[in-house]
């Protein structure tokens, strides 16, 4: 068997198989799984269209006739099997997500196919790294409007990235919500925000604070409307605009700037880290859930089915206690076999929960 025909279709079948079937649904097999997968699971045809130019050359350098070489074809099969299960799972997500927001979306399946990157837009700028506090690049947010420019009163979306509040950037994940936001004349915000070791809890949701009062403070700048203020967050910056999003002009959370408005509109959670982290202070609570009240913005709250680094139960657990309490809406998606990080790409599923989203967006802004 071609030695090198061999690598190249186990490179493409092991994600593929541990996408339909993950190691382990939680701890280190768990992430190992999630790091394969994160990327091949929301674009499983990327693996159809390596196997099939591998085959394909080959078939042309004429390594395809022995018995040997023929298990290589067998086993580059998998792929487009796998590819499959993982489409149907993919096309699930419209009735869930229909169902949780109560609108019509679409399955989006042209994302299945082509090139899913959300680099750029045509119709959309960036105006990158923008200072918002003392703490260098840490404190820095990029500015996403529509081209033509923001008609008069806007609403506004921030989005808080992931990394375990250890690392993460601004323009990781996100960035197909932020660029549909965009081009339906929102102003969109990515922020960075200090992490550990240089910073602890509450650090990080001074942070948070800090980029809501800047939205305020600056949005007439941008033709936004300062009241019209929707946050988010993927993994840990679900956990961080939890937090913000139910403390809403706090003074313990917003030293020096303890007048300013750091009340949202809504709030939505992807693929959400929603446990405790160390605290700087003993007894200083850093689980949402500690902080639900009845007078909570509506909050939307995603997770894959088949998260197997951040498990959906705490999710599941969070939206069960806001909708206890809290007298605003409460949407709860669990995406089925979607795995962390599904908002990476374009894929199809993440633009038809992104349907969603702007559903439920527009109905907690009236």
């Amino acid at each position: 068997m071609p030695a090198g025909y061999l690598i190249g279709v186990l490179i493409a079948a092991i994600p593929m198989l541990l996408s339909v079937r993950p190691l382990a649904r939680s701890g280190s097999l768990g992430r190992l799984s999630w790091i394969v997968t994160c990327v091949i699971n929301e674009w499983p045809l990327i693996a159809v269209y390596w196997v099939v130019a591998d085959t394909a050359l080959a078939v042309g350098q004429g390594d395809i006739g022995s018995a040997g070489s023929w298990a290589g074809v067998a086993i580059a099969a998998i792929s487009p099997c796998a590819a499959v299960v993982l489409v149907r799972r993919s096309l699930r997500a419209r009735p869930v997500v229909s169902a949780a927001v109560g609108a019509p979306v679409s399955a989006h399946p042209g994302r299945i196919l082509w090139a899913p990157l959300p680099l750029v837009h045509r119709d959309v700028e960036r105006i990158s790294d923008i200072s918002y506090g003392d703490a260098g690049r840490r404190n820095t947010l990029d500015v996403y409007r529509r081209r033509s420019g923001v008609a008069g009163g806007a609403p506004i979306v921030i989005h808080f990235h992931g990394g375990g509040y250890t690392g993460g950037r601004k323009s990781k994940e996100g960035r197909p919500l932020l660029l549909r936001f965009a081009r339906r004349g929102w102003l969109c915000i990515s922020a960075n925000y200090q992490v550990r070791p240089a910073a602890t809890f509450p650090d990080f949701l001074i942070d948070a604070k800090r980029v809501i009062a800047w939205a305020r403070a600056h949005a007439g700048e941008y033709g936004a409307d300062p009241g019209r203020v929707v946050i988010a967050g993927s993994s840990a910056g679900a956990h961080l605009g939890a937090i913000a999003a139910l403390t809403p002009n706090d003074p313990a959370f917003q030293p020096g700037f303890e007048e300013a408005d750091t009340s949202v509109s809504a709030f939505v959670g992807m693929y959400g880290y929603y446990g405790p982290v160390s605290t700087r202070t003993a007894g200083l609570r850093s689980t949402p859930a500690e902080y639900v009240h009845p007078g909570a913005p509506p909050f939307l709250i995603a997770h894959g089915s088949q998260d197997t680094l951040v498990p959906p139960a705490r999710a599941a657990a969070l939206a069960g206690r806001l909708g206890d309490v809290s007298q605003s809406a409460v949407v709860s998606i669990e995406l089925p076999g979607a795995q962390h990080s599904f908002d990476l790409l374009r894929s199809a599923r993440f633009e038809t929960l992104v349907d969603g989203i702007e559903a439920f967006a527009a109905r907690a802004l009236g």
